[in-house]
């Protein structure tokens, strides 16, 4: 393992002196919840009657003996395809502590939203809210404190993110995540995306476009590209809060559970009355924190991630923002191409090296922390390995070899020394209209900087219908306002990418700019994403003009208008729309904190 590169360790100390104070904070709370839930015993009769009268195989275990009780945290339900292999992971997780003399109970379920049904719909206002809604929920299955460790069952968007904020606030008890892996890669990704483009033209109908799409989302499992929820993968193992390998095994398959099986038993062994005790609040900390964003420059992941790991962070008190992001973008270099960004998908991803090859190479590089606590024995050098079944058929174990040297697919995994691009290609852009993210490895770098005139909207579905009418056909900055966490949850804003494509395609110099979201399924287009203060927040996106001059630029960083906003009136946001529960939620839009703080309205009000 190579030393530290220097950027990497003052960005860290950076964020450590920042966090001084929170971190103490929350680390004071922890050992404080450790004292007063640390063992179940102490709660009443009646309350531990409760508690096992669901449990009907393990009852007397609960009551009469001081085995340990592994709360699981599902998020089942089969609209999700990752999620849907979850439905049998609880009862094979009982069976797998009774082989430890340990207990598993479910202690709750989380709503779990799938964005890809929702995308474009009304109900993808609810997604980014869905986060906390998760958080809350996870804190409610676990406040019934009879447990000695946590199971987190979940993959998705929002979910990862929500399951790990609810889940640091019982910090003081162990975690672990047990994905369930990818469904099979179905038809070619650039296939795909030429059918989606030929449908926005108008030369293929529905019928064909439905087929295109049901050839990609076929089966349960996680959706291949590498999106949010695959990001989510990634980022668990470089927190050390998964075991390793484990992110991209295939479900219902045997190694796949062996690595659940073995992830139960580790409970047992990194619990309080375990052998090696390892809460989750000393698992995250700050090299943990910078770990995930590491490994998101790294493999080109989902720039959701923008919002959700300064979310994560602050529910452990650790405080992050997109200057740090920006600044480890600049020293780690891309060394994955996984669709959108590349041909293949994560099932490719895996074949070729997978994490383990990605972590040895940062570590070999001094790019990512070595010394972190993770829920895995060995140190963060353990996640440099692959899972495989070891022994003759019927009779295999679980075993751990180094992850391979040389890539299988050098298109897919290159090396830090020759990496597809210097940088991690996460760029934040500011200037008079705010800061923005944008994401430089999904665009080809003469496309980096546009200035053009700018094209106003409030909603997608205005772009959309200013496409047809061939309103767009020039060079432009689309402006897409009144799209952030105040004015409408924040929804992810697809239907703009095919559009915004065939404009580009046409030989038009095309950008977005907006203060709504876009996650690692976004296109070629460059665009400055997630503006914050949001249009609804004071932000000078508000001020903008049909035909102001707006410059975006990855390289120099710069987000600008040529124009004077100054003695500009406020454009008026559309009303609060209802329906789909959308109403319910007002109270998240109305105490929304900043997209680059998380977007929460949750940890804005807890103070955290």
């Amino acid at each position: 393992m190579a030393e530290l590169h220097p950027t990497i360790a003052r960005v860290t100390q950076r964020v450590i002196e920042r966090s001084k104070a929170t971190r103490s904070a929350y680390l004071d709370l922890m050992a404080r919840e450790a004292d007063r839930h640390g063992d179940r015993s102490a709660y009443g009769c009646s309350n531990l009657a409760h508690a096992y009268a669901g449990a009907v195989e393990d009852q007397k275990t609960l009551a009469f003996t001081r085995a340990q009780n592994i709360g699981i945290v599902t998020a089942y339900n089969d609209m999700l395809s990752a999620h849907q292999p979850y439905a049998r992971f609880p009862d094979a997780m009982k069976i797998y502590a009774r082989e430890v003399g340990a207990t598993a109970q479910v202690a709750g379920g989380v709503p779990a939203m799938c964005d890809g049904v929702t995308q474009g719909m009304d109900g993808m206002e609810l997604s980014l809210f869905s986060r906390d809604t998760i958080a809350l929920s996870t804190a409610v299955s676990l406040s019934h404190a009879v447990f000695d460790s946590t199971a987190l069952l979940g993959i998705c968007d929002k979910i990862v993110p929500g399951l790990v904020i609810g889940a640091l606030r019982f910090g003081h008890l162990p975690s672990i995540f047990i994905p369930s892996g990818p469904m099979p890669s179905g038809i070619a990704n650039k296939d795909k995306q030429k059918t989606r483009q030929l449908y926005a033209e108008g030369k293929v109908g529905r019928e064909e476009l439905l087929k295109s799409e049901m050839g990609s989302y076929h089966s349960p499992g996680t959706c291949t590209f590498y999106g949010t929820a695959n990001s989510n993968q990634m980022m668990m193992e470089m927190m050390g809060l998964q075991l390793p390998g484990s992110s991209f095994v295939p479900p219902n398959t045997p190694l796949r559970s062996q690595l659940t099986r073995a992830a139960v038993h580790r409970l047992t062994q990194i619990s309080r009355k375990g052998a090696d005790p390892r809460p989750m609040a000393q698992v995250v900390d700050e090299k943990a924190i910078l770990n995930a964003c590491i490994g998101l420059l790294a493999t080109g992941g989902s720039t959701n991630h923008a919002i959700h790991l300064p979310a994560m962070a602050r529910a452990a008190g650790v405080i992050i923002d997109w200057a740090d992001l920006d600044e480890l973008s600049s020293v780690v270099p891309l060394i994955a191409r996984v669709y959108p960004n590349g041909s293949g998908d994560v099932n490719h991803f895996h074949a070729a090296g997978g994490m383990g090859y990605v972590i040895r190479e940062l570590l070999g590089a001094g790019l990512c922390h070595g010394d972190i606590l993770t829920v895995a024995e060995g140190g963060f050098a353990a996640y440099a390995t692959e899972p495989y079944l070891d022994g003759p058929e019927g009779n295999q174990a679980l075993a751990f070899r180094p992850a391979p040297e040389v890539s299988h697919d050098p298109a897919m995994l290159s090396t830090v020394a020759q990496p597809f691009q210097p940088d991690g290609g996460m760029r934040l852009v500011q200037g008079n209209l705010g800061r923005a993210t944008f994401k430089s490895s999904a665009v080809e770098k003469e496309r980096w900087t546009i200035e053009a005139p700018a094209l106003v909207f409030d909603s997608q579905e205005d772009v959309q219908a200013a496409f047809k009418a061939g309103e767009l056909e020039r060079d432009c900055v689309v402006v897409v306002r009144f799209q952030g966490p105040r004015a409408n949850g924040m929804p992810e804003l697809h239907k703009l990418t095919p559009p915004l494509g065939v404009l580009q395609d046409k030989g038009f110099k095309v950008a977005l700019v907006t203060d709504g979201r876009m996650s690692g399924a976004s296109g070629k287009v460059p665009a400055a994403i997630h503006v914050t203060p949001e249009a609804l927040a004071g932000g000078a996106l508000a001020l903008v003009q049909n035909g102001d001059i707006i410059r975006v630029c990855a390289q120099s960083g710069t987000l600008e208008v040529k124009a004077d906003l100054s003695g500009r009136t406020p454009a008026s946001a559309p009303a609060a729309a209802m329906g789909v529960g959308r109403e319910l939620f007002a109270m998240f839009r109305a105490g929304a904190d900043g997209a680059e703080k998380g977007g929460s309205a949750m940890l804005a009000l807890a103070g955290l």
